[in-house]
């Protein structure tokens, strides 16, 4: 039922903008919720916590997968290769752990501290926690570890966390569908949020002179028993299964058909959690799948699964402009 609904709402906002007309009234009562919301942080009646190390926030304005978690590694990367002991923060977004913040490592339990949180701590390598207080989560690094600037995943609605840089991932495909606010269209906050950003990059090609743009590049497949990698082009003219959990699953079955793979495509709700049964197929054909998928997958895959490792390339200046505000920041 959550999967049907998922793109019931997904085909409203991008394709039939018609249907998304019968919820604007709704929409209406979200957009003043949101505003709200914002001027009692700005009032100061809502309370926000400053740091004492700067914040840097990457997030979007819609719902759904942009392109945040591939970035957030390449950040983590980046601060650590320009001399800065990064930390990272995050929601845990599906995690179910009983007490929060949770500290986050490589062999942590995704069930309880979300998918993508445990794909971040595995890349990185950096301290990380994860809560629905972002500001409890960076006060247990702060204290436990010496980063000395934080990476909030996911935190631009966020308020209660002041933050120095705020980073916008834009989908280059999907943009913002048909530019209604929730539940008519994707949009958490109206599409005026991203003038007080300080970058707005987008996933795919650019439309505006003040974005820059990022592409997401992999073309090895990793076979999640084995650790045995082949190239995608290996997998070209064979028959496949797909499967995607994530929140635009079309780009990643668009990036198999485009490598000439001819995949059957199973599509899941962003942040799902897979049982065995749902990734066997009695053809027994190779099974792809993207990495944040394969984090939940890896206790009981077989030979015939593999999944898809993509890193994040933005424009190259758009490092030396991170760095130069980041100096003057701290």
């Amino acid at each position: 039922m959550k999967n049907g609904l998922a793109r019931w709402l997904t085909d409203i906002w991008y394709k039939d903008h018609f249907i998304g007309l019968w919820l604007l009234p709704f929409s209406m009562i979200f957009s003043d919720i949101v505003r709200f919301r914002k001027f009692l942080y700005s009032q100061g009646i809502l309370k926000s916590y400053t740091l004492p190390v700067p914040v840097i926030v990457v997030g979007n304005i819609t719902v759904g997968g942009t392109g945040k978690t591939p970035l957030i590694i390449y950040l983590a990367e980046f601060l650590k290769n320009s001399g800065f002991n990064p930390g990272i923060i995050s929601r845990g977004y599906g995690g179910r752990a009983e007490s929060w913040p949770q500290r986050v490592n490589s062999d942590s339990d995704p069930k309880k501290i979300g998918d993508e949180a445990l794909l971040i701590a595995k890349q990185t390598h950096c301290p990380m926690a994860v809560g629905p207080s972002r500001v409890n989560a960076a006060n247990m690094l702060l204290a436990q570890t010496d980063c000395n600037v934080i990476l909030s995943d996911d935190g631009l609605q966020h308020y209660a966390l002041r933050r120095d840089i705020e980073i916008a991932v834009i989908d280059g495909e999907r943009r913002f569908g048909n530019n209604y606010m929730l539940p008519a269209g994707p949009l958490r906050e109206p599409i005026e949020r991203l003038q007080h950003v300080d970058f707005k990059i987008v996933n795919g090609e650019k439309q505006e002179d003040s974005e820059l743009s990022m592409q997401l590049v992999g073309d090895t497949l990793v076979n999640l028993m084995t650790g045995e990698q082949k190239s995608l082009e290996a997998f070209k003219g064979m028959n496949c299964h797909a499967i995607a959990g994530i929140g635009n699953p079309k780009r990643f079955f668009n990036t198999l058909k485009t490598a000439g793979l001819n995949c059957i495509c199973h599509s899941y709700p962003d942040h799902y959690q897979f049982r065995h049964t749902e990734i066997v197929y009695a053809d027994n054909k190779p099974v792809l799948m993207t990495e944040k998928d394969a984090v939940k997958c890896t206790t009981f895959a077989g030979l015939q699964h593999w999944y898809l490792p993509v890193k994040a390339v933005p424009e190259s200046h758009f490092s030396d402009q991170l760095l130069n505000l980041l100096k003057r920041t701290s």
